[in-house]
């Protein structure tokens, strides 16, 4: 297996991804847009690139994870995009969540330029990141998928190959769901628990490991019962940006959604109370709002990491 692999897009989620790879004993050459990031992993060993193509030219597999739809046209086909690489047979594995129509136009620009694309969005946060807990969801060419799988297992503990490519993003989405009605629901027993009279800490040590419980109560709940969220394993945007696209593909497969449009109006209000920084368990303290709630904040303890 090759062992230098490329990484562009080091922001919460990726700049957690790229420590495990090296860990895992591949060399990784990284790039963004922001210097200091790229600075502050050059200190545990990560080589940087000055540009996609750059990153492109010295890697032999590319894995990508963006923020935007823009950005990920910019990076495959923009002036320095990954499509300028003259190295015909590279593997770009895009980690990113986008309409799957966006990813597939990403695909075309690496079909052009010689290069095999998968499509393999990732499920988890930064704190699941950090931890090597992410569940990966392969798409595309399963030979391809298979010759680079070793690589993806460095960074998530569960690897899926889901079929054709594109079928990575239709799981994807409907992990996100769960993602965050779970999230919502577990600030919701959270909430309910406390106005009851009982321990934060000891709703969330009982509750977890229960059949009642998910790994969203497990990691966010332990935010919740802290009432510190700093320390943010992602903030509001990603899930904002991401219910636009499931929203749209729900709507062109004609499925109704009620459960996970209403959990997201919790996510709107934690925005609107000035929770768009902090981690998005913070809908629990939008929640404690709403209900009339007020208890002091505590220090950094069980979401740190």
């Amino acid at each position: 297996m090759s062992k230098k692999i490329g990484f562009i897009g080091l922001g919460v989620l990726g700049s957690a991804i790229v420590p495990n790879i090296i860990n895992s004993g591949f060399e990784v050459i990284g790039y963004d847009i922001r210097p200091e990031i790229t600075e502050n992993l050059s200190k545990i060993g990560m080589q940087t690139a000055l540009s996609p193509c750059d990153v492109a030219m010295l890697s032999d597999v590319v894995i990508t994870c963006l923020p935007t739809v823009d950005i990920l046209l910019d990076v495959f086909s923009g002036d320095r995009g990954i499509d300028k690489a003259n190295k015909a047979g590279q593997i770009v594995i895009e980690i990113s969540t986008f309409p799957v129509e966006q990813k597939r136009i990403a695909k075309s620009f690496m079909d052009a330029a010689g290069k095999k694309m998968l499509d393999c969005p990732v499920s988890g946060n930064r704190i699941l990141a950090v931890k090597k807990q992410l569940t990966a969801f392969g798409s595309g060419d399963e030979a391809v998928y298979k010759h680079v799988q070793e690589i993806i297992q460095s960074f998530a503990n569960r690897t899926f190959y889901v079929g054709s490519f594109g079928n990575g993003m239709k799981m994807k989405f409907c992990s996100n769901i769960l993602n965050l009605v779970h999230n919502s629901v577990a600030a919701e027993v959270m909430v309910l628990g406390m106005k009851s009279g009982l321990d934060p800490e000891l709703i969330h040590t009982v509750i977890s490991g229960s059949g009642s419980s998910s790994s969203m109560f497990e990691t966010r709940g332990a935010m919740m019962a802290n009432n510190n969220y700093e320390h943010e394993g992602m903030n509001f945007s990603v899930p904002i940006k991401d219910s636009r696209f499931i929203s749209d593909h729900a709507h062109k497969m004609q499925v109704p959604t009620p459960i996970y449009h209403v959990a997201l109006q919790s996510y709107y209000a934690a925005i609107a109370q000035g929770h768009f920084d902090e981690d998005a368990a913070a809908v629990c303290a939008a929640m404690e709002r709403a209900a009339n709630i007020e208890r002091p904040k505590k220090g950094k303890k069980s979401n740190e990491f």
